[in-house]
């Protein structure tokens, strides 16, 4: 199925568990944790999304290179900045469960900046 949700002024947070969720297929009475869900799911108005308290200056995301230094922290208000999908994809791919079906499950989410097209 094909689910849209429109993240014009909602939380960063509420949105990233309704697509994770819809993703999942814990929607349907048929689910089962070990199968990849069959729901699409489309987010559009990524530009428009809001994050509550102190988030956007506090909140840190590291990634390491495996080089020496190769430590890099980017605030979420930069990456909300550069490209609002990057940050919401990383909020919806951290309330995926942590196995093999992960990568397959992200691929049917989609995200747009703007309206529907």
């Amino acid at each position: 199925m094909e689910y849209r949700i429109d993240a014009d002024n909602k939380i960063l947070g509420r949105v990233a568990v309704e697509a994770a969720n819809l993703l999942r297929g814990k929607n349907h009475p048929s689910f089962d944790p070990q199968k990849i869900g069959t729901n699409r799911v489309t987010i559009t108005n990524t530009d428009k999304i809001r994050v509550t308290g102190t988030k956007l200056t506090t909140k840190l995301y590291r990634r390491h290179s495996g080089y020496p230094g190769g430590l890099k922290e980017e605030r979420l208000g930069d990456i909300l900045a550069r490209d609002s999908r990057r940050a919401i994809r990383m909020a919806v791919l951290g309330m995926l469960p942590k196995n093999k079906l992960r990568s397959r499950v992200i691929r049917h989410l989609v995200l747009l900046k703007g309206a529907d097209r």
